[in-house]
């Protein structure tokens, strides 16, 4: 009996070949706080247009083929606003702290896949893409899409496509060079509960006026027993990643019913 070769693409992606781990298809690897933990697919946007390269997480634009046109070449330290009118370096906005204003929060990009879905069904075709320095100047230039899949060559007919990631877009590594410190990644960004978050969020918590609650941020920096009890805090008291990886063991405090070890009076 013949082997079943499916011609469709999601069925040859959720395909795991004998003897490979589960890890290996896109559906069962781990992904979450990005950049991930087993593989980061926004590396797979950067080449996407031909010419250029973007960085994998902000439309800014890194390096430029040497043999691009010189039009192409200059595109370098631009962002990308749009792509054949979608918009993907927006303005953020909304308020800072609950219940406050609405106001300007900065501009960010767009998540590639999403954003891009609609593009990346154009491969081969060139599209207008505007780019800017920052300031009011922009200007647009034509890129060609590139594709994402190999293709199946002669014998798979006209369009066939392989499940294979095509290497125009990732060379073999490019898949997981840019990948986070496991557990430290998650461990600051995956609060409130979430499944990477085996830590408290909220500590040392007592009732207040109000038939709420008020209590300690686990992650805040510099805390000390006397620090005020407060809902919201800027991003900056709070450690970041960098805090953790360098050194989690002078940073961290143990947690003992609900309290932790400044706040237990040496117990």
């Amino acid at each position: 009996m013949e082997p079943i070769a499916p011609r469709n693409l999601t069925a040859q992606l959720a395909y795991r070949a004998r003897g490979n781990p589960p890890g290996t298809t896109p559906a069962s690897s781990v992904g979450n706080f990005y950049p991930g933990l087993e593989l980061d697919l926004r590396n797979l946007w950067r080449r996407l247009f031909a010419g250029i390269q973007l960085h994998e997480a902000v439309a800014l634009v890194l390096a430029a083929d040497d043999d691009a046109p010189e039009e192409v070449r200059g595109l370098v330290g631009e962002i990308l606003l749009a792509v054949d009118g979608h918009p993907i370096w927006i303005e953020l906005a909304g308020p800072r702290a609950p219940g406050g204003a609405s106001e300007s929060l900065g501009n960010w990009s767009l998540e590639w896949s999403n954003a891009l879905a609609d593009v990346a069904q154009k491969a081969g075709q060139e599209v207008r893409c505007t780019f800017t320095k920052g300031d009011d100047d922009q200007q647009e230039v034509s890129l060609t899409v590139q594709k994402i899949f190999e293709d199946a060559g002669p014998e798979g007919g006209e369009d066939a496509r392989t499940a294979m990631l095509s290497r125009r877009l990732a060379q073999p590594g490019e898949l997981t060079q840019s990948l986070c410190s496991p557990w430290q990644n998650d461990f600051v960004g995956c609060g409130c509960y979430y499944w990477a978050a085996s830590r408290p969020d909220y500590v040392n918590v007592e009732a207040d006026e109000a038939d709420g609650s008020r209590g300690h941020n686990w992650l805040q920096r510099d805390r000390t027993p006397t620090t005020p009890k407060v809902y919201t805090l800027r991003q900056s008291d709070l450690l970041q990643h960098e805090d953790i990886i360098a050194s989690w063991e002078d940073k961290l405090s143990f947690v003992l019913e609900g309290k932790d070890n400044d706040e237990r009076d040496g117990d």
